[in-house]
């Protein structure tokens, strides 16, 4: 049940805000800690739902700035390898409960800071060697399965991404369309699995400009904010609700 009250709108308010600056500015890593702290007030497939038609509103927000400007053949490898993944997302969301989902969601976000922060200190290399077409596809097999079940699919398509030596905007364009395509096939399974519902709709309808006003700040703040600054705020938010949510679903 979805109760629609003044709590639930001061928490998804400014978390909707920051998802549209990360996917809008930041490459989309950490978008998916909106459907984390939401995933503390709300049954976890609910805030799946509530976040799914923001993302793709941020998604066509996004589009127009870094139009052109991707690189296609690495997005359709991880767009080609995301199909199967988010059947097997769906798969499991069919037999989870949903304390299984408080569990998977804490785990992945806690598991991103674990993994950004190896990478920034140099203890797991990225990007060092070019990394062939198929290993694409399996990116793409993580991205589609992770974002199925969090909205969490920046880091095995950022594993990739860099290792294709692209530029930061061109990282950032590529991504987009990456996660605009991934959003749109997630769509389908997430409305026969029941994770839209009348108080879902609703939501979406209040927090839509929320979602437009994240996106249009984030495209700005792309060459305005230093991405150090943005993240380690990240990090702290991230580690929080994903260690409250892992105790949540083992409580």
């Amino acid at each position: 049940m979805l109760t629609l009250d003044l709590w639930f709108f001061l928490i998804a308010g400014p978390a909707v805000v920051f998802a549209g600056i990360s996917k809008g500015g930041f490459g989309s890593g950490a978008a998916f800690a909106a459907s984390s702290v939401l995933a503390l007030v709300v049954e976890p497939g609910l805030a799946l739902g509530v976040m799914l038609p923001l993302l793709m509103l941020i998604d066509v927000s996004t589009l127009r700035p870094y139009w052109g400007r991707w690189h296609l053949r690495e997005a359709g490898l991880v767009i080609a390898g995301a199909l199967p993944g988010i059947a097997l997302g769906a798969a499991l969301y069919r037999i989870a409960s949903p304390d299984v989902l408080r569990l998977l969601i804490g785990l992945v976000s806690v598991g991103f800071v674990l993994w950004q922060i190896s990478v920034k200190q140099g203890w797991l290399r990225f990007g060092a060697r070019h990394m062939p077409d198929p290993a694409g596809l399996v990116a793409g097999l993580a991205v589609g399965f992770t974002s199925f079940v969090s909205h969490a699919g920046g880091p095995p398509a950022a594993v990739f991404l860099l290792s294709r030596g692209l530029g930061k905007t061109g990282y950032q364009a590529t991504s987009v369309l990456i996660f605009w395509a991934v959003n749109i096939a997630k769509f389908i399974p997430y409305a026969f699995l029941g994770m839209f519902t009348l108080e879902t709709a609703q939501a979406n309808l209040v927090l839509a400009p929320f979602a437009v006003l994240g996106a249009w700040i984030g495209v700005r703040a792309h060459h305005a904010v230093p991405e150090r600054a943005f993240f380690a705020l990240t990090y702290i938010l991230l580690t929080i609700t994903g260690l409250k949510l892992i105790w949540d679903g083992l409580t």
